[in-house]
């Protein structure tokens, strides 16, 4: 008890009598914090480990797992439940009256050591070699709900980011060239890769789907009657003022047609406007009659992504519209989707700027969102290698393999670094005892089976989900970028690192 702590009255006032009871009481509240942190990131950690592999559940993601995404885009599972278990081995040690610091840093030069281990067993990959990146494509989209249909979206993962950019000189992928475009309707064997512009946006003018040679050009001014800067009333009080209204506003659109007409353009597409109809039906009529395809609402985010792929320039004022500022394409076309809907494709483009859309078919809503979100993984896999041009095996091989390997590198350690860093390596065997739990295998012995293969050498030995044992994962095509490994393995320290520098909490009102 605290009470018989504190000093007798003849203890000198120094020592601890100016402080009292609450110095003594206080010194438990950094571990309870510490406990309560850690146990709160576990039971996240906990939740998300039925989701891990082709036969795990379906996602829940947190903060460390969108920093996993946005570094390689892939292992957003992975690195969740590493962190739960090096969170566990933290209980363990500071149970044990390991000093934080001292796990911290012990942490630290374990991963050091991690990330050594895991780029000495990965192998080089060259972008030429189109078999490797389908089958990395291939195994980020096994553990997605539209797995059975990688075998479509593979390739055209592939596909959409070597259009985009120059294998030979690329270090990485910039995935705002790949525009993902969803369409409600029709099924997921419906997804196509377009070189070229496809907009949802319907065609305003009717009986004009198909124009061939385009020129296109991109307006942000509006094409109907001029309105005053104030809210203002005219009246009018005979027929032949109103006529005259009606004349000058016929005027003054028929010369903005006109102007659009001498540049030669045949496809306008406007950009959406708040202020005022950005296309009167007046306007709409004399495009018609010009054979001027219009498309409008165009979004303001889409702009950018237009811009680059026919080469157009968006022109503000009609001062401003000139040949110059048109855009080309061999054809565009509203197509017909087995009535879920049109599209308006713009293909041919003449342009330079090297981009491409995907458009996304599914039944509802969440077939389409679960598509783009497996595409969006796929091809973040495909950018991992073009960042860090280096594979590794995938079913817990690496996992297995770091904990071999740091368990004998903590032997040359002394003191409590070496009971640390085992205690990181112990950790490290959650990601195949999860893959075995998911699978419906039996963890222990298919991890000690593991275990075994890899101490005698089997580097690439890993967990075959689909065939329920062990194999070499690399002869089943099971195989990821290096860069997801590493990613997950820092990130997850460095989370684990800054929960354990956590000793208070304030509380906020």
């Amino acid at each position: 008890m605290p009470e018989n702590l504190a000093p007798r009255s003849g203890a000198p006032a120094g020592t601890a009598g100016g402080r009292g009871k609450s110095a003594y009481q206080d010194r438990d509240k950094p571990a309870q914090i510490r406990f309560s942190n850690i146990s709160a990131a576990k039971a996240v950690a906990d939740a998300i480990r039925t989701s891990l592999g082709p036969k795990g559940m379906d996602k829940m993601l947190v903060e460390l797992s969108k920093a996993q995404d946005i570094e390689a885009g892939d292992g957003t599972t992975s690195v969740v439940i590493i962190a739960g278990s090096l969170l566990d081995s933290c209980t363990k040690l500071l149970q044990k009256g390991i000093h934080p610091t001292i796990i911290s840093e012990s942490f630290q030069k374990a991963l050091e050591k991690g990330l050594e281990i895991l780029t000495g067993m990965s192998r080089p990959v060259e972008l030429s070699d189109r078999e490797t990146l389908l089958n990395s494509a291939t195994t980020s989209l096994n553990s997605k709900v539209v797995s059975q249909y990688s075998s479509l979206l593979s390739p055209m993962s592939v596909n959409a980011v070597m259009r985009v950019i120059d294998p030979a000189t690329a270090t990485s992928v910039d995935l705002r060239d790949i525009k993902i475009v969803k369409k409600l309707g029709g099924t997921i064997d419906d997804c196509e890769l377009v070189e070229g512009l496809v907009l949802t946006q319907k065609v305003a003018n009717s009986g004009l789907t198909r124009v061939e040679k385009a020129k296109i050009g991109l307006i942000q001014f509006c094409l109907s009657a001029p309105k005053t800067d104030m809210d203002n009333q005219i009246v009018v009080s005979d027929y032949a003022q109103m006529d005259r209204v009606l004349r000058e506003e016929r005027a003054y659109i028929l010369n903005l047609v006109k102007q659009i007409k001498k540049t030669g353009c045949n496809v306008l597409l406007i950009q959406k406007s708040i202020l005022r109809d950005a296309l009167s039906d007046l306007a709409l009529h004399f495009l018609n009659k010009m054979k001027i395809m219009v498309v409008k609402d165009i979004e303001r985010e889409d702009i950018e992504f237009i811009c680059k792929t026919i080469g157009t320039k968006p022109v503000a004022h009609i001062d401003q519209f000139t040949t110059d500022m048109l855009g080309s394409a061999e054809l565009a076309e509203e197509v017909n989707l087995n009535g879920s809907g049109k599209l308006l494709k713009i293909t041919g483009c003449a342009s330079t700027g090297k981009t491409v859309t995907i458009v996304v078919r599914g039944s509802n809503k969440l077939v389409i969102e679960e598509a783009e979100r497996s595409i969006h993984d796929a091809l973040c896999v495909i950018r991992c290698l073009v960042k860090k041009r280096a594979l590794i095996a995938g079913g817990g091989a690496p996992e297995i393999e770091l904990a071999l390997r740091l368990t004998e590198y903590s032997r040359t350690l002394s003191g409590m670094e070496s009971y640390c860093v085992r205690a990181f390596a112990d950790a490290m065997e959650v990601i195949p005892s999860t893959l075995a739990e998911n699978a419906g295998l039996s963890p222990i012995s298919t991890v000690t089976e593991l275990r075994n293969r890899h101490a005698h050498g089997e580097k690439t030995a890993g967990i075959n989900v689909r065939k329920g044992g062990i194999s070499n994962i690399l002869e089943e095509m099971v195989v990821q970028p290096l860069l997801v490994s590493v990613s997950a393995l820092t990130l997850a320290t460095e989370t684990v690192r800054s929960i354990l520098k956590i000793d208070d909490v304030v509380n906020t009102r």
